[in-house]
This record gives structure tokens, sequence and C-alpha cells, in this order.
């Protein structure tokens, strides 16, 4: 792919009205892949056919994650599925009842537990876990860490919904020696507001290792605010989306700067007539550069790319799994750490 292609900001666009027949079409597929559903807190037997998923795009959210084995709770009936790598349904019902489905899988499959450093891989708002392949199958190859996808309903609740899910899929690796975070956009805002109720509520935790953080609205956007009063573009966004567009005070003090190591990449498109007119200074078409900084990162990194597909650069690539490592995106001498979020004026 030629990330310096003007043709990328068209790929953008595509990938917001593909979003948006996503959520139109949502209800009606989400009901499809698992009607008939139960009623609440019955539990049902596993079925003698596998029944292929979508895997959980926008109406599902992942409670526990084995590798490539998940249970995930719908959104809307708020009843569980367990499914396999390939989106395959093996049970449904309650989470008890898929946990110890899968628990009894594990036995008869062989299947290892969640050991070791584990890098969670988290995507962002109106995306699936699906958009985050290329980076976790590099780091899987290119690493012992062991890296785990997690989706979650982005567009279907609030920030502390899905950092509450999170928690919920950390709690299943007791196992763990070290977690480390890579995210998109959203969903680093996912992994601060896990980080702030773990500290303010006192949970325990694995050992942080490290986080990379991908595109993220660390100050809030001003492109979602410019839209905070379209009902469609709020429809499409969800709660999180509008949470960002115009209760950004209340959600950025909901939100915790890691006190482990971390990373920023923002990207910065290349000037084009395709550019954002609705963004002014270096921006991705989404999240301008600016919006991404964080006070306390370790490193900070541009990469030419559009917010859509920074994930799926090869640069991004190589540059994470070198912070992950050794906490540098290039090299120790150059290194640029963040000691203040705003951006000087000339």
């Amino acid at each position: 792919m030629d990330y310096q292609n003007p043709t990328t900001s068209i790929h953008s666009l595509r990938n917001w009205l593909t979003a948006v027949a996503l959520i139109l079409a949502g209800i009606g597929l989400s009901l499809l892949a698992t009607s008939p559903s139960p009623a609440l807190g019955q539990q049902t037997k596993s079925p003698s056919l596998k029944i292929p998923t979508l895997g959980g795009a926008q109406f599902w959210t992942d409670q526990m994650v084995l590798h490539d084995w998940r249970i995930q709770r719908n959104q809307l009936t708020k009843h569980c599925r367990l499914l396999d790598g390939k989106n395959y349904r093996h049970t449904w019902g309650s989470f008890e009842h898929c946990q110890a489905t899968l628990q009894k899988l594990q036995k008869q499959l062989k299947l290892p537990g969640v050991e070791g450093k584990v890098v969670i891989v988290l995507h962002g708002l109106g995306r699936t876990r699906n958009s985050m392949n290329s980076i976790a199958q590099y780091l899987r190859k290119q690493s012992d860490y062991t890296v785990l996808t997690m989706s979650y309903a982005s567009t279907r609740a609030e920030v502390k919904d899905h950092a509450q899910a999170l928690a919920q899929v950390i709690k299943g690796f007791p196992q763990a020696r070290e977690i480390n975070f890579v995210a998109h956009s959203l969903g680093n805002l996912v992994i601060r507001h896990y980080l702030k109720d773990v500290k303010t509520k006192k949970r325990s935790h694995p050992p942080l290792g490290s986080i990379v953080m991908l595109a993220p609205p660390n100050q809030g956007s001003a492109m979602a605010r410019r839209f905070k009063n379209n009902k469609i573009v709020r429809t499409v966004w969800g709660p999180s989306g509008n949470e960002i567009a115009s209760q950004w005070p209340k959600l950025s003090s909901q939100l915790a700067t890691p006190a482990c190591r971390f990373g920023i990449i923002a990207g910065k498109s290349e000037k084009t007539v395709l550019d954002n007119p609705l963004i002014k200074g270096g921006d991705d078409l989404v999240v301008t550069v600016a919006e991404t900084r964080l006070a306390g990162a370790h490193d900070f990194l541009v990469i030419p790319a559009v917010h859509t597909y920074l994930m799926d650069h090869p640069q991004v690539h190589q540059a994470t799994l070198r912070f992950l490592k050794h906490g540098h995106f290039e090299s120790e001498s150059k290194r640029q750490p963040i000691k203040t979020a705003f951006l000087k004026k000339p």
C-alpha cells in the first residue's frame, strides 16, 4: 500500500460509509447471528452444529479471551456466546455457562493458558478487532509476546463500559507475568479509563509493561466537536463518540495518565487536494498531531499516514515492537519525550 498516495483519503471516506452501513444493518445481522436468544438467566447446551457468526461487529464485547477463543456479551440482549478462532459459535447463554464450556474445551483440546508477557491490542471507534490484524500478526511473528486482540462494542456503549469489559478480560489472565497494550484511537481512552478505575477503586492488576498509543485523541477531537449537534453523526458514533464530541471535560477527568512507560505515534497525511478542510494544523484527517500528545510520554513519533490505516503502516509495526522491547521508537538517542501536552506556539 502506498501511504503517501492521496487515494488513502478516499479509502478513509469509504471506511466511514462502511461504518454507517454496519450500524444501520447491525441490529438485524446481530439478531440473525444469535437468534433465538435465551430467556434471562437461561443456560443452553452446546449445539451439535457450530454456527458461523460475524465475529462481533459493533454489538458484541469480549468478556474473556483465551488466545483465539473468546466469550462475548451482546450489547442489546446481554446474553453471551462462545466463539472459536474462526468465529463459529459453540454455545450461548449466561457468562457462567459459556465459561464452563470453554474450560471443558480447554481440557479436551489442550488449549494453553495465557501466560508470560501479554500484549492486548484494541481497535478504535466504529472498527472491529480485524482492523488490528496486521499489527497483531506482526508482533506475534517477530516476538515472543502473547498477543491478544479484543473486541468491544465501540459505538454502542460509553467508554466506562468498555473499560469495565477490559478489566473483565484482564481478570482472566491470572498467570500473566506482564500486561502491555497497543491501541488505536478510542482504544487508548479505554485503556486510560481502565487505569483510572484501577487506581481509584484500588483494584489488583498484573504488572504493567509498556503502552503504544496509535493516533490517540488524548486532548479530545476538534473534528468530533464540529459534528456534536449532527443527529446522524451522533447516531453513527454512539455514546463513546458523543463523549469525545460534547462531554470531553467530564470524560477527560476519568482518564489516567499511565504510570508505566508509554509512547505515542501520530499520523500526518501528505498535503493533497483531499485534505480535511475542517482540521487546522498537521493531522491524519481525523485527529491532529497536537491532539495526540500527552505529558509524560516516553517517546513521540509522527508517521506519514492517515488515521484509518496508521496501524497497517510497516514503520508503525517496527516502531511499536521496538518500543515494547526497548522503550523507544527509533533509538534511545532519537527519543522525543513529551514534557507538556501542548505544543508551544512559534
